[in-house]
C-alpha cells in the first residue's frame, strides 16, 4: 500500500504534482464531471431516438471521449508554467490554422461552417483556440510589463481582432462574445487604463448591435427574448416547462418527459433536463460547483507573484465560468440563446477535449511551487 501514497519529500513527476496540485479543484472538476455522465445518461436516449439512432449512442460517445479529455487535462496540469506558454503558442498557431480553412473546408450544420473533419473525427477548432488564445494573451500581457518597450497591449489587440474576425465568419457570435469577455477581463487584470475599459465596452456594444443588424440568426435569437409572443421560442417553452415540473426536489431519475421534445436536451438545454428530473436543488448545486471552482482558483493565483500566471489563470477562469453562466441563464430565459454547452455537462466531443486542455492549463498554473510545498512541512 505504501507504493500508493505519496511523501512531501517525495520527487518523482507524480509526487511532485500530488503535493502542489489544488486537489479542491481536481475535486471539483470530477463531480462535475460524475453529474455530466448522470445527466446524459437521462437526457441522451431521447435525443438519439429523435434521430432514430441507437439509444445510447450519444451516452456511448461521451464515455468514450471523457477519459481522453481526463487524461489530457491531467497530463497539461504536470506542466511548468513555461511548459503551460509553449503548449498555448502552439496549439493557438494550430487553431488559427484550422479556423482560416474551416469556412472553405468545414461541414455546414444549422447555418454555420464550426466543424472540420480530420482523420474522420469531426473537430470544432474555436474549442481549442479560446484556451490556447487566453495562455498566448496572459502572456503577451505580461511581457509588456517584464520586458519594457515591448509592444505587449497592440500585439494583444491584434490577437484578438485575428481570432474574432475568424469566428464571425463562421459565423460564431457566441464564442467571439465569449472570447471578448475573456480578454477584456485579462486586459483589466494587465492594468488598462480607465479610458481604454471605456473604449472596449463602447467597441463591444457596437459590435453587438452591427451583430443584430447583419447576421439574420442573431437577429432572430434578441427578437424570440425581446418579443417571446411572436417568435419561435418552442426550446425555450419546453425549458421552462421543465424547470415549472420539475419543481424543487424533481420528478426523478428518467421520469421527465419534457426532453423528448426538446431538440437540444443533451447539449444546450441539459440544465433543463437536470431541473425537471433532479429539481431545484441539484441545479443550485450544479450552479454552486461552477461558482466554486471559479472562486477557488481565483482565490488560489491571487497568492501568485508571477504576471503571467495571475492574467493566464484570470483569463481561463472567467472563460470557463462564463461559458457556464450564459448556457444556464439562457435555459432559463434570462437571455437570448447562445448555443454554447455546459462544461463538463453537456454532450460534446471537441467542447470536452478543450475544456480538459483549458482546466488543464488553469491546474497547472494554480499549483504551489514545489519550495513552498516543501516547506509547509519544515
Amino acid at each position: 500500500m505504501s507504493n500508493l501514497t505519496f511523501a512531501r519529500t517525495d520527487t518523482s513527476i507524480l509526487g511532485r504534482w500530488w503535493w502542489t496540485v489544488d486537489r479542491w479543484l481536481l475535486a471539483t472538476v470530477f463531480l462535475l464531471v460524475i453529474v455530466g455522465m448522470i445527466l446524459l445518461m437521462a437526457a441522451g436516449p431521447a435525443a438519439a431516438d429523435r434521430i432514430h439512432a441507437d439509444p445510447f449512442m450519444f451516452v456511448r460517445k461521451q464515455f468514450f471521449t471523457m477519459p481522453f479529455a481526463l487524461a489530457l487535462m491531467l497530463g497539461v496540469s504536470m506542466l511548468s508554467p513555461l511548459a503551460v506558454r509553449k503548449v498555448g503558442l502552439i496549439g493557438f498557431a494550430i487553431t488559427l490554422l484550422l479556423l482560416v480553412v474551416a469556412p472553405a473546408l468545414g461541414s455546414e450544420i444549422k447555418g454555420s461552417t464550426r466543424w472540420l473533419y480530420i482523420g474522420g473525427v469531426s473537430i470544432q477548432p474555436s474549442e481549442f483556440a479560446k484556451p490556447c488564445f487566453a495562455v498566448v494573451s496572459g502572456w503577451v500581457f505580461s511581457a509588456r510589463h517584464t520586458s519594457p518597450g515591448f509592444p505587449g497591449y497592440r500585439i494583444a489587440v491584434v490577437l484578438w481582432l485575428t481570432l474574432v474576425g475568424l469566428l464571425i465568419i463562421q459565423p460564431d457570435l457566441g464564442q467571439s462574445m465569449l472570447v471578448t469577455a475573456m480578454w477584456a477581463a485579462q486586459f483589466f487584470l494587465a492594468g488598462l487604463h480607465l479610458f481604454w475599459v471605456a473604449l472596449l465596452v463602447a467597441i463591444t456594444l457596437c459590435g453587438a448591435v452591427g451583430a443584430y443588424f447583419i447576421l439574420p440568426h442573431v437577429q432572430k435569437r434578441v427578437d424570440s427574448f425581446l418579443n417571446p409572443e411572436g417568435a419561435d421560442t418552442y426550446q425555450i417553452q419546453k425549458a421552462m416547462q421543465a424547470f415549472r415540473d420539475g419543481g424543487l426536489f424533481g420528478r426523478g431519475p428518467g421520469e421527465g418527459t419534457v426532453k423528448a421534445a426538446l431538440p437540444d436536451s443533451h447539449t444546450d438545454f441539459i440544465f433543463a433536463v437536470a431541473g425537471e428530473e433532479f429539481g431545484m436543488l441539484v441545479c443550485l448545486l450544479v450552479v454552486g460547483l461552477f461558482a466554486f471552482l471559479v472562486i477557488r482558483g481565483m482565490s488560489r493565483v491571487m497568492q501568485e507573484n508571477n504576471l503571467f500566471v495571475i492574467i493566464a489563470t484570470g483569463g481561463l477562469l472567467v472563460q470557463f465560468g462564463t461559458q457556464a453562466m450564459v448556457n444556464m441563464a439562457s435555459s432559463l430565459h434570462l437571455m437570448p440563446t447562445k448555443g454554447m454547452t455546459l462544461p463538463f455537462i453537456s454532450y460534446g466531443g471537441s467542447s470536452i477535449m478543450g475544456l480538459g486542455l483549458g482546466m488543464g492549463f488553469i491546474l497547472a498554473l494554480t499549483r504551489k511551487r514545489w519550495s513552498s510545498a516543501i516547506g509547509e512541512t519544515s
